[in-house]
């Protein structure tokens, strides 16, 4: 097996790594073995070839990591309750209070559950501001 076979499977290992441990560190790790496993194909030696994968994996995991985070985390929140509802104002279908009601939003029926003392009346604009499991929390407006 020759050095550029050893880093290429070095990469795809940290590659599979990272679908099982989505943390995007062992992303940064992969790119430094595919990266060093196609500088094999023009430098020789292990003692070579292994400074280079530890400097590439360093300068992946300091430079592309803060990246690869802020854009995963923009997506989830792009994608989760919190890009889709939390925040939005909507109508509340059936009085809303600490133990029942019910409000509408993108035409679903969702239940909802108020902080305040009082009951919220149908018809009411109020804002979505957080979530327990399938049951939205708000507040008046």
């Amino acid at each position: 097996m020759t050095l550029w076979e050893i880093y290429a499977i070095v990469g795809l290992i940290c590659l599979i790594l990272e679908m099982i441990l989505p943390s995007m560190f062992f992303l940064n790790l992969a790119f430094a073995g595919f990266a060093t496993a196609i500088i094999a194909l023009f430098v020789t030696g292990w003692i070579n070839l292994t400074v280079i994968f530890v400097a590439l994996a360093l300068l992946f995991i300091i430079l592309l990591r803060p990246v690869l985070l802020k854009n995963r985390e923009c997506k989830l929140q792009e994608t989760g309750m919190e890009g889709k509802y939390i925040g939005k104002i909507v109508k509340v279908i059936e009085p809303v209070d600490k133990f029942h009601g019910a409000i509408t939003i993108y035409d679903e029926r969702w239940e909802a559950r108020s902080n305040c003392e009082e009951t919220i009346p149908a018809g009411t604009e109020v804002k979505i501001i957080g979530y327990d499991s399938l049951v939205l929390k708000v507040e008046r407006i």
